[in-house]
């Protein structure tokens, strides 16, 4: 029977080497390490390989090959715990092979970065500490090249005059920057941005302060809209939905955000946004009577489902 134990033991003080904090220098790291170098239990370090996986192929490996079973809700701790450390230290790559793809991608992967990977290879033989030497008296200027390339993939959002946001590439954040710079000028002029979702964080942008003069409170679980805007003239707070893959104001979503926001002292709008009427037309069917729905693609159009008023806000006695 193969021993797993060696290659264990090896990553985990290889993790201690390279300076990883003590939060790294566990199993769970080091099965992450063992699965992005295809290192088996009966191969040596210098079969070490890099192959593009994902954190479920990474889950699945470890089972395979060294009968660590990881339970599906601990996908986010090896993802947060461990492999965003090995991508801040320029061990790991995000998405090489296309890294503009969005965060909350199902198809996100990761790679051992080409010089770890050469260095990862000569463990065990006599070049390993000279290599390893070179290695950590580089690698911070690594990782800093990779975090100034992750930078400059971050999509830039103007929210005032002067002032802007970055947000994690994809065609989400596309859309809400559409939604703040072409829908918000539009449709609510004057208006004063609350609250921008991420995908890469929670919070993009968040005046928790503005919210809570309108009389909301929202605790941590609190599942926002995407996009929230007050227009202070009209006393209207928007609360958009970015729909590029799924959830549109379906009644569902109307009553949640209702309840979220039903201290609100200005009046509740609810729009939903598309990128396209392509997919705008996947979700007719879904979308909530009384709520608004925008099409990027059309910026000066708004859509309005049904009811007496038109982009506006309807009180309790006048929703149906």
């Amino acid at each position: 029977m193969t021993d797993t134990s060696a290659h264990l033991d090896t990553a985990q003080h290889i993790l201690t080497e390279l300076g990883f904090p003590r939060t790294q220098q566990n199993e769970r790291s080091a099965l992450c390490l063992l699965a992005l170098l295809n290192l088996t239990p009966e191969k040596n370090w210098n079969q070490a390989e890099n192959p593009l996986m994902g954190i479920t192929p990474i889950m699945d490996w470890a089972r395979e090959q060294y009968g660590k079973a990881y339970a599906p809700n601990t996908r986010e701790t090896l993802r947060r715990q461990t492999m965003h450390q090995f991508v801040a230290a320029g061990l790991a790559l995000y998405n090489p092979d296309q890294p503009d793809r969005p965060v909350n991608s199902p198809r996100a992967v990761y790679q051992i970065e080409p010089v770890a990977l050469t260095l990862l290879q000569t463990y065990g033989s006599d070049a390993w500490l000279t290599e390893l030497a070179n290695y950590l008296a580089g690698r911070q200027t690594l990782a800093a090249q990779y975090a100034r390339t992750r930078q400059q993939q971050l999509i830039p959002v103007q929210i005032a005059p002067g002032q802007e946001i970055l947000l994690s590439p994809g065609p989400h954040s596309e859309l809400i920057r559409a939604i703040i710079e072409d829908f918000a000028p539009r449709f609510a002029p004057g208006s004063m941005l609350v609250y921008v979702g991420d995908t890469g964080k929670k919070w993009g942008y968040f005046n928790r302060a503005l919210l809570a003069e309108l009389g909301v409170t929202i605790d941590a679980h609190g599942k926002m809209p995407d996009v929230i805007l007050h227009d202070p003239g009209r006393n209207w707070l928007l609360l958009v939905e970015s729909v590029t893959s799924h959830g549109p104001v379906d009644g569902k979503r109307h009553a949640e955000l209702s309840s979220l926001f039903a201290s609100s002292s200005a009046g509740l709008v609810y729009v939903t946004a598309f990128p396209n009427r392509a997919i705008l037309g996947r979700y007719l069917t879904e979308i909530a009577w009384e709520t608004e729905v925008w099409v990027a693609d059309a910026p000066s159009h708004l859509i309005h489902f049904d009811g007496e008023r038109f982009l506006g806000p309807y009180t309790d006695s006048e929703e149906p």
